[in-house]
């Protein structure tokens, strides 16, 4: 194992399963053109619930990742990791050999796990006897199998973590996947999030705490963040996933670099179990410990050029973060643009944050701001620039990703284009 730290980390591969498509290039597109992915659930019967909308994956075919009887015996969630995970290490063109395989590790994130399971199997257990429980029941529900069945997958025999951590457990597997390659020795780092929890529960829970919009008779403008008349989020699904590698040992197999992990930051706003601190100094926190993070690179917080931010679509997220933004960056802060592409997605959850920081990635290689879709109205409490409705050319030297989840919980992580650092 190699010792000396500590190393710079390049972005090799992308995988993206998400309600606007699946693949880079078809859910790339759409952010670019600001469409959305939301619409009626179709996935159960919702003409009970307050919410009858969703962003629901819609084109996803596992047998292009697994055969068939593993497809039998996963669960959605994990089929979505193994799905962008299979093609973010195509994307990268690493081979995991067996010299490699010890110095390869795996970081997911995911919230809620295999809800949908847990529903059925307790359906079966009041309607018939407890018996008939699949034995599967227990692997398709608990939330590690998604970086265990990648692991199995892929042949990764480094560590392996599941981050538990709600709406910022994807941006907090990647600040660990970063972490392992940078700081503990390992070559390479598949990484990100997953989440599939369109289910009566789930919107009956969500539902519960007043969080989801019930805007169903125009479920293409029903995410809005920062926008006056939003009125929650909309739930969606998908997984976003990243192949982190060693600078050098990506450079010296002529590897196409799409960013560079630049810095990572954590914190807690040990405050409310659901509700975000309303002086934002929690995200604060999270921003700043990125940003420190990133100096040892050279890079200060005038170069960051662009925010994905976490932007719910709630009144209590999208104040908080607004102010946490001009407290990081001071008047500074109404020259850089933010914007959430939960406005196209909504909300994906544990999955969010690998979703988001590959948009994040894509729009530093490709010089385009992806649009905050159905910003219509201004918050006077919101008044930053949020790429209103239309994506926009923009260079970029540095982006931040920001998350933050129940418990308050927040990550945020800052990537860069692979030759200006």
């Amino acid at each position: 194992m190699r010792t000396k730290l500590p190393r710079r980390v390049a972005v090799t591969g992308i995988g993206l399963v998400t309600p606007l498509g699946t693949g880079i290039d078809k859910a790339w597109a759409a952010v670019r053109a600001g469409c959305g992915g939301i619409g009626p659930i179709t996935r159960f019967d919702a003409s009970n619930l307050k919410t009858r909308i969703a962003a629901e994956v819609k084109d996803f075919d596992p047998l292009a990742f697994m055969d068939r009887k593993t497809d039998k015996r996963l669960a959605t969630f994990i089929k979505y990791a193994v799905g962008a995970s299979r093609m973010a290490l195509s994307d990268s063109g690493v081979e995991i050999t067996p010299e490699l395989a010890p110095l390869a590790a795996c970081s997911m994130g995911c919230g809620l796990g295999g809800l949908k399971i847990m529903e059925d199997s307790h359906s079966v257990i009041m309607e018939q006897r407890p018996d008939r429980i699949s034995p599967f029941f227990i692997p398709m529900m608990i939330g590690n199998m998604s970086a265990g069945q990648v692991a199995i997958e892929l042949g990764l025999t480094g560590p392996n973590y599941l981050c538990a951590t709600a709406c910022a457990a994807g941006t907090h597997a990647i600040g660990l996947g970063f972490e392992l390659v940078r700081d503990h020795g390992m070559e390479v780092a598949v990484c990100g999030g997953t989440e599939s929890v369109v289910t009566p529960l789930a919107v009956a829970g969500f539902n519960a705490i007043k969080a989801l919009s019930t805007r169903n008779d125009d479920p293409a403008g029903a995410s809005r963040p920062f926008d006056r008349d939003r009125d929650g989020f909309v739930l969606g699904e998908g997984a976003g996933m990243l192949v982190l590698e060693d600078w050098d040992r990506a450079r010296a197999r002529g590897a196409r670099i799409y960013a560079e992990v630049l810095g990572y930051g954590a914190s807690c706003d040990a405050f409310h179990i659901t509700a975000p601190r309303e002086d934002g100094q929690g995200a604060v926190l999270a921003m700043e410990a990125a940003l420190a993070d990133a100096s040892a690179r050279g890079v200060g917080r005038e170069d960051i050029g662009y925010i994905n931010a976490h932007g719910t679509s709630t009144d209590l997220n999208d104040h908080m973060e607004t102010l946490a933004v001009k407290k990081v960056f001071g008047d500074r802060a109404y020259k850089v643009p933010v914007s959430s592409t939960k406005s196209m997605t909504g909300h994906l959850l544990g999955a969010a944050g690998g979703v988001e920081a590959a948009f994040t990635i894509l729009a530093i290689r490709d010089g385009i701001l992806p649009p905050t879709v159905n910003y219509e109205n201004q918050d006077p409490e919101c008044d930053l620039d949020y790429v209103p409705n239309i994506a926009r050319e923009a260079s970029l030297k540095a982006a931040m990703s920001n998350s933050f989840g129940f418990g308050g919980t927040n990550g945020s992580v800052i990537f860069g284009a692979p030759d200006a650092w």
